[in-house]
């Protein structure tokens, strides 16, 4: 897992240099997207980062703050369902992976890691992730970047000759 190499205490709006100001749309998720660029990444929430991810802002911060909580929890919910960060994440635009391919080198390297974290958490967990990655994980080695990726046998346990299909399930 790559370190985080910016401040934590510090906001996106600091990071970035950049005050977006006032919202001018009376949307919430703009006020909340406001809100959370004055916010010290310190303070955010796996929603908050979910949240901006899905809307594609700050990710040179929020992307390291997921696949930080991604190597603790893959299944990390975001108070939505099982996998939302991690669908978040797989759904990042190309562009943001190939200025970061040391970002992209990390996620796929978790993905490609996952059976060990995957018999750590419930059964509903583990199934929440593995439908997730079967539904966007080609959306993320479309946009990587890094040639010649592939999901190899992402978090599916590898079966020893003493169990059998059921007991591999469980």
């Amino acid at each position: 897992m790559k370190e985080i190499d910016f401040d934590l205490s510090r906001s996106p709006q600091e990071l970035e240099g950049v005050d977006w100001g006032e919202p001018t749309y009376e949307s919430s998720l703009v006020i909340e997207c406001h809100r959370l660029h004055r916010t010290a990444l310190r303070d955010f929430t796996v929603r908050d980062i979910q949240r901006m991810i899905g809307q594609q802002m700050c990710l040179p911060y929020v992307v390291p703050l997921a696949l930080r909580e991604l190597h603790e929890r893959p299944h990390a919910d975001a108070d939505l369902y099982d996998g939302a960060l991690l669908n978040a994440i797989l759904t990042v635009e190309e562009a943001f992976w190939k200025a970061r391919p040391d970002l992209a080198a990390d996620l796929l390297d978790l993905l490609n890691n996952l059976s060990c974290l995957l018999g750590q958490i419930a059964s509903f967990e583990r199934s929440a992730v593995l439908e997730m990655l079967d539904e966007q994980g080609h959306v993320f080695l479309a946009r990587c970047g890094i040639p010649g990726a592939s999901l190899v046998n992402y978090g599916h346990p590898e079966k020893n000759q003493n169990q059998t299909d059921d007991e591999l399930a469980a």
